[in-house]
């Protein structure tokens, strides 16, 4: 029997029924047997990121944030694009970890679902790698016009969908030769 893996999963958009939020619903299903996957709490939540409060007693949203990190042996990131960039409330709670290292040798994957999002993507990119996210490249996927290729909590795009196993069964791997 193989071991479960408990990972966080991050939804970059704040909307309660978003296309990312429903891609993370999709891969808890497809992945049930392997990973124990625990949704954060809605990133909406973490207060604005402010030095003078990042400290041994920070805000309660960002104590749970990371204390969720804390408690799992990978991280999860379904995003879109806003703006050519990456979401603001995504990024403020990505800054309340750079002290603190949750990311740091974490096994990490990021999937960027949006209209087109390859800014979007790179800058994430650029930033995990900065706060040191275990995160090889077979664990990156970008998906464009995603709503075209995500219905509810399915992936009805055959090749998406097999590009969401590769991207799934490397971060697994990632986890495996970490953990073992």
């Amino acid at each position: 029997m193989t071991k479960k893996y408990k990972i966080a999963a991050i939804s970059g958009s704040t909307r309660d029924h978003s296309t990312n939020l429903n891609l993370i619903h999709a891969i808890q299903e497809l992945y049930a047997d392997k990973l124990d996957v625990v949704i954060a709490p809605g990133i909406a939540l973490v207060p604005h990121f402010n030095p003078d409060l990042d400290n041994d007693n920070p805000p309660q949203a960002v104590a749970d944030f990371r204390k969720l990190l804390q408690g799992v042996e990978g991280i999860l990131i379904c995003t879109p694009e806003y703006a050519m960039g990456v979401p603001g409330s995504l990024k403020n709670a990505i800054d309340w970890t750079v002290s603190s290292m949750e990311f740091s040798h974490k096994p990490t994957a990021l999937i960027t679902a949006s209209s087109v999002g390859q800014k979007g993507h790179r800058s994430l990119l650029e930033t995990l790698h900065i706060i040191e996210a275990n995160i090889p490249e077979s664990s990156q996927l970008l998906i464009s016009y995603v709503k075209t290729k995500v219905k509810g909590n399915s992936i009805t795009d055959e090749v998406t969908l097999e590009h969401v196993k590769h991207l799934m069964n490397s971060f697994i791997h990632t986890m495996e030769v970490k953990y073992s």
